[in-house]
């Protein structure tokens, strides 16, 4: 297809497209050639109030929708993406240099979540509670106005569908920021909702976290956050939250151990290992990014990762065979390059990988080859912190316990594996080990309905389940109906 992407984005506020009034823009390149791919509007503290007093405006009608309509407009909107999947795929790998298989499974996968929300929305039946023969109170969902959404650059359409859809499906408004680095497939995105829902219901706000994210923490006209991103910014949008008694749902990092038992499936195991670790180049918060083998099989089972890395094929992420694309940007590539550094001071062995890539046309992107780093110590910087990057660290155990001990002594909590034949001991260790997600004998599974957050600086919430995110997007309202005029409450006689 021809280039999918403008030369030019304007904001989105009131299903209109308007100029910043400032009239500050940033540029957003290729991570796959560096080239420039657009050029966006940098957001200003007048954008932002224009953008949720539309969003207010268009709740006062949205909120009182009924069911039945808000069912067929969010199952409208879903087909409307459907048609235009493939640019949606397109955008989104050319922005986030994401490998186009993945784009075009990320798309889809995303538009079902409105179909999901507004099922579960629409046969939310609320409740009746009977305390005694003398009251009934009755138990029902409300949305709650305005919701901030602040996405990140690494799956920008799939992570801001999973607020977007039960937000919406609620009864919300909804202003988003995606990231400065990855704007574009919501704004595409925003092209089609024009189309379908009314003015003010979706609003893009375009601009860097240090503008346009700080004067959205800063308005007071949100009822609630929705962020995924690093955990140093959920500090940040955590204390926005608190100081405005409003609630935050926060999908932050991690730093999952893949945990590795001499039964295991050795050819699953070493593709768990793998998918655990390389899909969008490793930017991806739950990936296994360290992986605990069993000293008895240590050796060869690494033997074994390093010929299925160096075998991966790195490439243009709009090649169907490249199984791997581009960092997302210079800034990320530094970092993963200089960690990669760091791990070898610390004491590490790069087993393969550890550079970048510059060979067959790709000099001009931001490729990595896979990595492991082997013999590492879990204390370590680079077992203990985020990489963000297709590097996992293999660190040995001796038994379960100190399998355990060294999975938990992390201070995220997103997500594990464990590849064992014993489903007793597989499901033994999933339990002990402190994260919100654990898979035994796959890695990275994600269908709906299973609830996705973390623990300890992982995150507070959880996504993709229909009633705990319908639950973190509306409040519980209660009226109390006495059926007998003469008891006025608990303290009558």
């Amino acid at each position: 297809m021809k280039n999918p992407i403008d030369e030019n984005y304007k904001l989105f506020i009131n299903n209109a497209w308007q100029d910043g009034v400032e009239g500050k823009t940033f540029k957003t390149y290729s991570p796959a050639n560096g080239e420039l791919l657009a050029t966006c509007v940098d957001a200003g503290r007048e954008d932002v109030d224009r953008a949720v007093q539309a969003a207010w405006a268009a709740y006062n009608s949205w909120k009182d929708v009924s069911r039945d309509e808000r069912f067929r407009l969010l199952m409208k909107l879903a087909d409307k993406l459907d048609e235009n999947s493939e640019k949606l795929a397109t955008v989104e790998s050319m922005d986030a240099g994401m490998i186009i298989r993945e784009s075009m499974q990320e798309i889809p996968r995303g538009n079902d979540e409105l179909r999901y929300y507004a099922a579960a929305m629409k046969t939310d039946e609320g409740g009746i509670n009977v305390p005694d023969r003398d009251s009934i109170n009755l138990v029902f969902r409300e949305s709650l106005g305005v919701v901030g959404l602040i996405v990140p650059w690494n799956f920008p359409y799939g992570l801001a569908m999973w607020k977007i859809a039960p937000a919406l499906a609620a009864g919300n408004t909804i202003v988003l920021k995606p990231s400065s680095e990855t704007s574009l497939s919501m704004l595409e995105f925003a092209k089609v909702v024009a189309e379908v829902l009314p003015p003010g219901v979706f609003n893009v706000i375009t601009g860097r976290g240090s503008t346009a994210g700080n004067y959205m923490l800063a308005h007071d006209g949100f009822r609630k956050l929705g962020f995924t991103g690093s955990t140093d910014v959920g500090f940040t949008i955590a204390k926005a939250a608190a100081e405005k008694i409003i609630p935050a749902t926060l999908e932050l990092g991690g730093k999952s151990a893949n945990i590795v038992f001499p039964d295991c499936n050795w050819q699953k195991a070493i593709e768990g290992v793998a998918f655990g670790i390389l899909p969008n180049q490793g930017q991806l918060c739950i990936g296994g990014s360290r992986v605990l083998v069993h000293e008895s099989i240590y050796d060869r089972f690494l033997a074994d990762c390093v010929d299925f890395f160096n075998a991966i094929k790195v490439g243009n992420p709009l090649d169907e065979s490249s199984q791997m694309g581009a960092i997302n940007n210079a800034s990320q590539l530094k970092t993963i390059l200089d960690y990669i550094a760091l791990g070898r001071q610390e004491g590490a062995r790069v087993a393969c990988g550890g550079y970048r890539i510059t060979d067959n046309g790709l000099g001009k992107g931001y490729f990595i080859k896979p990595t492991i780093l082997a013999d590492v110590d879990n204390k370590w910087r680079v077992a203990q912190e985020e990489i963000f990057g297709p590097v996992t660290c293999f660190i040995k155990f001796k038994d379960e316990a100190d399998a355990i001990r060294i999975a938990n002594d992390s201070p995220f909590g997103l997500g594990g594996g464990v590849w064992s034949q014993d489903i007793n001991r597989a499901i033994r260790i999933a339990r002990a080990i402190e994260t919100g997600v654990m898979w035994v004998n796959c890695y990275y599974a994600v269908p709906q309905g299973m609830p996705f957050g973390g623990c300890k600086k992982s995150g507070i919430g959880r996504e993709n389940h229909h009633r705990l995110a319908l639950d973190a997007y509306t409040q519980v309202r209660t009226i109390h109906v006495s059926l007998n005029p003469d008891r006025m409450g608990w303290y009558a006689s």
